[in-house]
């Protein structure tokens, strides 16, 4: 509650039986009431905070979203083709084998995709390692949902590439 100062013009009539007349006294009183206006004020504030969440955060979750699936694409390019250029140098299909697993886990470390959700396959077109012959080396990498605590692997599609490299016929 607030004091303010009034002129009371009964005091100046009559006196206030001191002698003294100075014509004003304090009252009391609850502040105005605010115009019609000033009672939404802030609303609109709270309002762009509502709509803020509302809208921002699934568009930025599907950002995230998309960030990751570009991501899980290029991991499946690179190992795929990572792949197939170290099977095709290699000794031995056993080195091949492990080669090949070795690019993939690196290309999905690289993008930051956990190991267990790159898969790799590889097939030969002839003898395998044997001059002129192809091989096809097939990646696939599930895609997650964003942003899940660890263990909330929800598993909501799958990226996939393949690539086929000839073993040099004079190498």
């Amino acid at each position: 509650m607030g004091r303010r100062r009034v002129r009371a013009p009964e005091l100046q009539r009559f006196g206030t039986g001191t002698g003294t007349n100075t014509g004003t006294r304090t009252i009391d009183s609850a502040p105005a009431p605010a115009p019609a206006g000033d009672r939404e004020a802030g609303s609109a504030v709270i309002e762009f905070i509502f709509l803020v969440v509302l809208l921002m955060v699934p568009l930025v979750y599907l950002v995230i979203g998309a960030a990751q699936l570009q991501s899980a694409t290029y991991a499946a390019v690179g190992a795929a083709d990572h792949g197939a250029k170290v099977f095709v140098t290699a000794e031995s299909e056993d080195q091949a084998g492990d080669r090949v697993a070795d690019a993939v886990d690196r290309a999905a470390a690289n993008m930051g995709i956990d190991r267990g959700r790159a898969n790799f396959s590889y097939s030969c077109n002839g003898a395998c390692l044997s001059p002129g012959s192809t091989v096809t080396v097939r990646v696939s990498i599930d895609t997650v949902l964003p942003l899940l605590p660890q263990g909330w692997n929800w598993r909501t599609g799958q990226i996939s590439s393949s690539t086929t490299h000839r073993v040099d016929r004079y190498g």
